[in-house]
Parts: C-alpha cells; sequence; structure tokens
C-alpha cells in the first residue's frame, strides 16, 4: 500500500515538474508573490496549529533546541513570506548559457542549466522549510515533494496549503509543491525507492535522520551531517574582535547549525584572553567544557577529553582546548570539525590565507561571526539546505545548486570523419 501512495505522489510529481519547466521567469515571480501573499493572509491559521503542536512537543520533553526550530511567531511568518519575495528579486538559473568554445570544424559547444525534475525534501521539526523549499524549488524550475516529521505535520500543511492555493490560481497543479499528508516512517522509505520519479533528496535534521535517509535511498542524497563549527583566535588577533565574534556564534542563536560548538585558542594569548571568556560566559550562562590547560580559567568548567570533541551541542554549551600555533587549530578541526562552517580571528594575513586555503570545510570564515553561515546572508535568498557533501554542491545551497547543466551544441551540417 505505501508503495503505491509513495509511487502516485513521486509520479504525479514528475508530471507537474513539467508545467513548472515551461514557466517564464516573470511568471514564476508572479506565482511566488501570489505564495508569499496567501502565506500572510494564512498567518493565524499557521500559527493555530504551530501552537498545538508546539505545545504537544513541550509535553513529550522536546529538547529546547528542537522546540526553537519548531515554534512560530508572528515575526517568523513574516520572515518566510519575505524570504520568497527575496527569491523572486533573484536571477533565475535556469536558462542560463556560457559559452565553452567553437571547435575547428565550426561546431559550437555550450552549458544550459536546467531544472533538476523532481526533489525530495525529508525535514523534522523545521515548518519554515516548507515554504523555503517550495519556493526555491518552484524558482528554479523544479517540483517538489515535502516530507515533514510528525513534530510539524500540521503546521506544514497549512503553509503547504496557502502555496497551493497560489498554484491554482495560476493554473497550476498543485503537485508542483506537494505534501506528504502521512509521516509514516514506511511512506518515507518507500518514497526513497521512486528514483524513477524522483532527481534528489535534501534531508534536513538531525544526524540520524540524514544517516537513515542516506543508508535507505535510492536516489542521491545531499547530506547535511551536523554543525560542528570553530572559532580559532590567533596568536595576533584583536581580542575585543574575537570575542564578540564568539558571543555572537555561540549565544544569538545556539540552537542552530552555524552556532560556534568548539573555541580554539592560540597559547601565545590564552592568559589574557580566556579570562575576558570566562567572564562573558558567565553573564550569558554558558556551559563549558574545558581541556586540562583552559579549565583553570573558568569557574565551573567541566573537563572534556582530548577524544571527546566534536559535540554538536546546539545548546548554551561549549567546548574550548588551547592550541599551540595554527597548525594544532587545523588539526584539531580536520579531526573533530564536520565541514560546515570554520572561522579564524586573526590580523595576520599569511596566517588567514593558511587557514582559508588548508581547511576542508564548505564555509571558510575570517575575521566574521559563523552566523553568516547561511543562504540568506550570503545573498542566496532563501537556502534548502547546507550541503557538508561535496557532489553535487557544497555550503548553502540556492537556487543554483538546484539545477545542472546539459551541453547545447551547434553546427551547419558538420559530420564526424
Amino acid at each position: 500500500m505505501n508503495t503505491d501512495i509513495a509511487a502516485s505522489i513521486a509520479a504525479k510529481a514528475s508530471q507537474a515538474a513539467k508545467a513548472v519547466a515551461n514557466l517564464t521567469t516573470e511568471q514564476k515571480n508572479a506565482v511566488l508573490q501570489s505564495m508569499a501573499d496567501h502565506i500572510r493572509c494564512a498567518t493565524d491559521s499557521i500559527l493555530q496549529a504551530n501552537k498545538d503542536e508546539v505545545a504537544t512537543a513541550s509535553a513529550n520533553d522536546t529538547s529546547a533546541a528542537m522546540l526553537d526550530r519548531l515554534t512560530l511567531t508572528p515575526e517568523r511568518v513574516e520572515a518566510m513570506a519575505k524570504a520568497i519575495e527575496q527569491i523572486i528579486a533573484l536571477p533565475d538559473p535556469v536558462g542560463a548559457t556560457r559559452h565553452i568554445e567553437q571547435r575547428p570544424n565550426g561546431i559550437n559547444i555550450e552549458k544550459r542549466r536546467i531544472a533538476l525534475g523532481v526533489i525530495c525534501m525529508i525535514y523534522e521539526a523545521r515548518p519554515n522549510v516548507t515554504a523555503d523549499a517550495g519556493a526555491l524549488c518552484f524558482k528554479s524550475g523544479n517540483a517538489v515533494i515535502l516530507r515533514c516529521g510528525r513534530e510539524a505535520i500540521q503546521t506544514s500543511l497549512v503553509i503547504a496549503q496557502a502555496m497551493q492555493q497560489a498554484l491554482r490560481e495560476h493554473q497550476l497543479p498543485d503537485e508542483v509543491v506537494s505534501i506528504v499528508p502521512d509521516p509514516d516512517r514506511d511512506l518515507m522509505l518507500a518514497l526513497l525507492k521512486q528514483d524513477q520519479y524522483i532527481d534528489l533528496v535534501i534531508p534536513r535534521g538531525g544526524e540520524g535522520l540524514i544517516r537513515f535517509v542516506t543508508e535507505h535511498s535510492r536516489i542521491p542524497v545531499i547530506q547535511h551531517f551536523k554543525g560542528v563549527c570553530h572559532l580559532y583566535v590567533d596568536q595576533s588577533a584583536n581580542l575585543n574582535m574575537a570575542l564578540e565574534l564568539l558571543i555572537n556564534g555561540k549565544v544569538q542563536r545556539p540552537g542552530v547549525c552555524n552556532a560556534l560548538e568548539g573555541l580554539l585558542v592560540n597559547k601565545v594569548i590564552a592568559a589574557e584572553f580566556l579570562p575576558q571568556v570566562a567572564a562573558a560566559f558567565s553573564q550569558h550562562d554558558v556551559i563549558v567544557h574545558a581541556c586540562q590547560q583552559s579549565i583553570g580559567y573558568f569557574a565551573q568548567a567541566q573537563p572534556i577529553a582530548n577524544n571527546e570533541f566534536g559535540q554538536e551541542y546546539l545548546a548554551a554549551e561549549i567546548a574550548i582546548r588551547i592550541v599551540d600555533d595554527i597548525d594544532g587549530a587545523m588539526a584539531h578541526i580536520d579531526q573533530f570539525g564536520s565541514q560546515h562552517t570554520e572561522v579564524i580571528c586573526t590580523e595576520n594575513h599569511t596566517n588567514a590565507e593558511r587557514f582559508i586555503r588548508q581547511v576542508d570545510s564548505a564555509v571558510v570564515m575570517h575575521n566574521t561571526s559563523s552566523r553568516f553561515s547561511d543562504g540568506g546572508e550570503l545573498g542566496l535568498g532563501a537556502e534548502i539546505g547546507i550541503s557538508t557533501s561535496k557532489l553535487h554542491a557544497y555550503g548553502p545551497m540556492g537556487l543554483e545548486a538546484l539545477t545542472t547543466e546539459k551541453y547545447v551544441v551547434t553546427g551547419s551540417g558538420q559530420t564526424r570523419l
């Protein structure tokens, strides 16, 4: 039964993708504006559904990080609508052409951007993903199948229905943005077998969900396992700047994947810098897990062994380690990082360039907060996810990452000898 349902959902989405592929940029933008408008009009319904789900999640002892992602406010609903309008303003990647070369025999070779086709988004307690993914996939010429976790399914259904109303107003099928109404895991497994219709799967959620999807899918998967992000404070860092980057990266919104989970401090400036860190963390109630060399700077730090780093706390907690130099910092990141976002604070241009060149991470930053590792902040509009695997995208994924290229070869009757 689940196989039949999954096949029907996927087949209808595949057919709907053909309708999207024929739309002009102006037509897509008009639909997107209508989607934003309908989400605004549905604010009360969205918030009521969300209130009920947040209450249920709270009663089930859901973690603070997941509750934060689940909870919507009038401001967050408005932010969803504005994110769609930001996507409208972005260039449409579909149809963009780049010239490769003209061969000696006269044929011209180009590459042209095309949509992927059907994208399946699998996510947990993140109702905003419904709007972001639906809009991004639509603007990039794709149909999308949204499979939300049971924690946020009712909220996501209301959001998706608002977007589908916009589709109907423009004579487009609902299945351009379809949502799986049943969060049953067996149905999800059946969807992951629909490689005849679905071109890409993007899971967003905890590491367990992403590993489960990767292990069971017949369809290519974009992976985003976790965000173990570090700030390395170099010997030549501006310490006032470093402290601001640290507090912003850890405290502003600790339950998101671009929050800092590790602080690495050069031993030369540790005695000057760590007391400032201790005072700031005390004000913000940050729990510190400190290495043997740094624990003495903190009144209530918990000791952490050298093999216990690499945790994604998603809370007001952080691991701190004193390192000998930039090489020690990069070695630590190589062992414990998750290829998400890594930051160096330094006034030494040579060290900054070494860090940027050698650290294997989707986003590498110099003297700026890890919290900017976000599609919207990087000018992509709403992001569909942050890939920590290098194929077919790496880092925050915007419109262009939801397309691919095909060769277009033109000639004047040439034949191969």
